[in-house]
């Protein structure tokens, strides 16, 4: 019993052999909390990339079926406001993204197939919608993970202009167009248009309606507007490669996003995307409508600051392009040649490294 007795004492721990152990275990955790966080991070972006890459390819597999890309939002603003939704460009991709059967319960309802009626709102009260996709968030996105209504993507207008509401409007000189907040006459798009500035700032386009507001492509700078305008590939003589689809975005720091649009809604904010505002600028002030203006600089309803792309990985945010491809870009960004990307027609030559 005795050499067993000193065999037990003879491997056991003092308190300060115990406090080092303790110590090394913390100093190892330490070490290894930044690369698993490094670890999931790096798999939340493939994820959002391959999001990115389907919604691409809905894209591309809808205009092989229709000859022009789906429309950013469609309405019939002149015979009923903007009460006439008939959905965004992720309804149209529906089918696309294995989502058939939902497309199928939206555009069956008698209100989808009646030109003035809002399609919508009646999937919406039959509780068709909303609907969480599977591919509609980014992983490293966990704000209102679980709101089925969202969504991290958004369709790029390219640079559009985006006049907002407080008068304050620091971005508005990138798409070329002044703060002039009535439209000429014999104008088509429903919004203020405003006259092209001169000199330009960024050559190779003129002004443009405010927030895609418009159905004339040729009015249209990116590749979607937010009324339906039908653009094609071929009206891309910049290049598919050289052109952006569809970025990230934050929901809940856009005002149309947050305040119960809807991935669904056309005027529920994933399409109303410029570039005018710098990747990651963040609006993260919610003051309340009736207060709006009193942080402009960060306000989500201020449309020229809020309605840009932005996501929460670090330095910048994923694009898919026009012919596809999925992209990091860094929200350091020459801000000329990320106009130059976003807009499909500009003939500009584009720096190397973007």
């Amino acid at each position: 019993m005795g050499l067993f007795k000193g065999r037990a004492q003879g491997v056991g721990f003092t308190l300060l052999e115990l406090l080092v152990v303790i110590a090394i275990i913390a100093i190892i955790i330490a070490l290894l909390i930044p690369a698993v966080q490094r670890a999931r991070e790096a798999s939340n972006r493939l994820v959002c990339q391959n999001n990115l890459r389907q919604w691409g390819l809905a894209c591309h597999s809808y205009h092989d079926v229709n000859h022009w890309l789906p429309p950013g939002g469609l309405a019939i603003p002149r015979l009923s406001g903007w009460k006439a939704d008939k959905g965004s460009w992720m309804v149209y991709c529906l089918p696309y993204v294995e989502q058939g059967p939902l497309y199928n319960q939206i555009t069956s309802l008698p209100e989808w197939s009646q030109p003035g009626e809002n399609g919508i709102q009646p999937a919406v009260d039959d509780q068709i919608l909303p609907v969480k996709l599977p591919i509609g968030r980014c992983p490293s996105d966990g704000v209102a993970g679980d709101d089925p209504s969202l969504t991290n993507y958004m369709v790029s207008l390219g640079p559009q202009c985006s006049i907002g509401p407080c008068g304050y409007d620091p971005f508005q000189k990138y798409c070329n167009g002044d703060l002039r907040p009535e439209p000429p006459e014999n104008i088509t798009p429903p919004a203020a248009y405003p006259g092209t500035i001169e000199p330009l700032t960024i050559p190779g386009y003129r002004s443009s309606p405010n927030g895609g507001n418009t159905d004339d492509p040729g009015l249209a700078r990116g590749m979607f507007t937010r009324i339906g305008a039908k653009i094609d590939f071929a009206s891309v003589t910049d290049g598919l490669s050289n052109t952006l689809l569809i970025g990230e975005t934050l929901p809940y720091q856009n005002s149309d996003m947050k305040l119960g649009g809807g991935w669904y809604r056309q005027f529920g904010g994933s399409n109303v995307g410029t570039t005018i505002i710098p990747i990651n600028y963040y609006t993260e002030t919610d003051d309340g409508y009736a207060n709006k203006c009193e942080h402009p600089e960060t306000s989500i309803y201020n449309w020229n600051v809020s309605f840009g792309f932005k996501s929460r990985h670090t330095g910048g945010a994923n694009f898919a392009f026009a012919d596809g491809s999925v992209h990091f870009l860094s929200q350091t960004i020459d801000h000329r040649t990320y106009q130059y990307l976003g807009c499909r027609n500009d003939g500009q030559a584009i720096h190397d490294g973007w």
